[in-house]
């Protein structure tokens, strides 16, 4: 076996399955700037084995991903902000499209094993993946708009790609939590399963894949890749990294990130 470890996650690789498992637990796995930097070069060691079938994304400790984390929101600092370049902005901006756009694009079949929280990014992390099985219990929802900030990175392109206009409005707009129950119904999500059969689901289902003939299952991800890109058609996210950037740092985005941080979820998630 192969391993591969950084600061806020690690990879490994073991024949023809790999993990790439986040490893942020005491802060439940909530994302920055270095996690997104980590994992886009853990992506690229992960891709350079040409032996690997199968990668499963996965998060150490009680959580999947708790989402951005609230002690480095962008234009949080707007000190930090205003002493960078536009440059550097706008590729910290952007970096949540090209992770996306990353994990879609990888050679080996994705699959997100999720429990405990899946929340704002972390629900996009679980989208870009190319199944997704979810625990029983697990508490899913979308917080932006609470935080006074859009839902950036190339999400609502997916997210009405994925659930259609209706139900993207719905969970962006409200914030409102969902089941897995409520996702696998929307048929958003391939199984739910409870939590102490999670490992064992996640582990036969990659091995059923792996020994499956590479050709054509490669084939057939960069098939349903392609015609999900023509649903897409018309819809550009193009400079919503930038947007979101720049709309923390008004004061409206600003009081609404100290208000959501100061409540029962946010306090509960800086412990």
């Amino acid at each position: 076996m192969e391993k591969r470890e950084f600061t806020t996650l690690y990879a490994e690789v073991n024949g023809p399955i790999g993990h790439l498992v986040f490893n942020r637990p005491e802060r439940l796995n909530a994302i920055n700037d270095a996690f997104m930097s980590e994992m886009l070069e853990a992506i690229g060691w992960l891709d350079s084995h040409p032996e690997l079938r199968v990668v499963i994304f996965k998060g150490f400790g009680r959580a999947f991903s708790a989402g951005a984390d609230l002690k480095s929101l962008p234009g949080a600092d707007t000190r930090v902000e205003s002493g960078k370049s536009w440059l550097a902005r706008r590729r910290a901006g952007q970096i949540g499209a090209r992770l996306l756009d990353a994990i879609e694009q990888m050679q080996a079949v994705t699959i997100a094993q999720v429990h405990g929280a899946a929340v704002g990014g972390g629900v996009l992390l679980m989208v870009a993946c190319d199944l997704r099985i979810v625990a029983l219990g697990t508490v899913m929802f979308i917080p932006e708009v609470d935080l006074g900030a859009p839902y950036s990175w190339g999400a609502i392109p997916r997210m009405v790609r994925e659930i259609g206009p209706a139900l993207t409005r719905e969970l962006v707009m409200t914030c409102r939590r969902f089941t897995p129950e409520e996702a696998r119904e929307w048929r958003w999500i391939n199984r739910v399963v409870p939590l102490d059969r999670l490992d064992t689901e996640v582990a036969q289902l990659a091995r059923e894949l792996a020994a499956k003939p590479s050709v054509p299952m490669m084939i057939t991800k960069d098939h349903v890749n392609a015609i999900t890109r023509v649903m897409s058609a018309g819809t550009t996210s193009y400079a919503d990294g930038d947007l979101a950037r720049g709309v923390a740092a008004e004061e409206e985005a600003k009081a609404a990130g100290a208000a959501y941080a100061k409540s029962k979820i946010g306090t509960k998630r800086d412990k």
